[in-house]
């Protein structure tokens, strides 16, 4: 199995994106977008690997602002981002269109046309978005516990907010600490959290590159997303959207939204399921997005 190297990718002025293919080139490109704070390495290399022998050519990135992509500028306090949490309006440092725009410079970097997209949570916002923005390059389009831009689903319970936003303290023992913490509150209740696991994540994430203000700028971001409903209607292209009935990060009235305004999306919900990427799911998700671009080979 062919796996690169982590490469940077200029796709627009003043921003650059670090990414890692895996597996055939020939194979059909699947572009994987993360969520909210993450790194590329969120989407587990195991998934990665049972995608490319699953007869993708994937490509994982990190975001703006998370990584080793290109740290932005623009400071959010708490007070800007509790306003934004509550709907008022206000302006943001980028938008989920500027995501989705860094999204299709990497695809312009590595001479893709097209792709096959999956996005998790604000992953799915941007996956979503590029399906709006430009629907001729988007083969087929997974968007997994994420939601519609709209405020009355999808919501983020309540209690989340103030763990996500209070300093963790200074160091990688603090930020493994309060990552353990995140992903018992996130986590799937049906699926066994391997802690050893969780702790090698958060300090390859660490070491990665953890930027807070950074994540402060991808939420405000996320919060001041235009409602997409109406628009999602007209897509016309094989979409698979998945939730989790135990998601607390995204509420599964999120998922369901999107299966409902996107013309013949497929929708699984799952029990037991939260926020994150259980690897008990891992044939799951590989069938589920293998089925969406197999709807979308049959239908070319």
């Amino acid at each position: 199995m062919t796996v690169s190297d982590e490469l940077l990718a200029p796709v627009s002025p003043g921003v650059e994106l670090c990414y890692q293919t895996f597996g055939d080139p020939a194979g059909e490109p699947l572009l994987l977008v993360m969520g909210l704070g993450g790194p590329m390495t969120w989407w587990p290399q195991e998934l990665c690997l049972r995608l490319a022998e699953a007869g993708f050519h994937v490509v994982r990135y990190d975001n703006r602002d998370a990584g080793r992509s290109t740290r932005m500028s623009g400071r959010v306090t708490t007070g800007r981002l509790a306003r934004a949490f509550v709907g008022a309006p206000g302006p943001a440092p980028y938008s989920i269109s500027d995501l989705a725009g860094d999204a299709f410079g990497l695809l312009d970097h590595l001479g893709l046309g097209s792709a096959h997209v999956a996005g998790i949570s604000m992953g799915g916002m941007v996956a979503q978005t590029m399906a709006l923005a430009e629907p001729g390059r988007v083969r087929s389009l997974t968007s997994m516990m994420s939601t519609t831009g709209r405020r009355g689903v999808g919501w983020q319970s309540p209690a989340l907010l103030p763990t996500l936003v209070t300093p963790r303290g200074p160091g990688r023992d603090a930020y493994i600490r309060r990552a353990l913490v995140v992903w018992r509150i996130i986590g799937s209740p049906g699926f066994a959290l391997d802690e050893a696991e969780l702790r090698r994540r958060a300090g390859e994430t660490w070491d990665r590159g953890i930027d807070e203000a950074g994540v402060l700028r991808q939420m405000m971001a996320v919060l001041t997303q235009p409602d997409r409903t109406r628009r999602l209607a007209d897509l016309r292209l094989p979409t698979m959207v998945m939730h989790g009935l135990a998601d607390k990060m995204v509420h599964v009235s999120g998922g369901r939204a999107t299966a409902a305004a996107i013309h013949g999306a497929e929708l699984v919900v799952i029990p037991g399921w939260g926020h994150d990427l259980p690897a008990a799911l891992f044939p799951t998700f590989v069938r589920g997005i293998r089925r969406t671009a197999d709807r979308a080979r049959r239908g070319a």
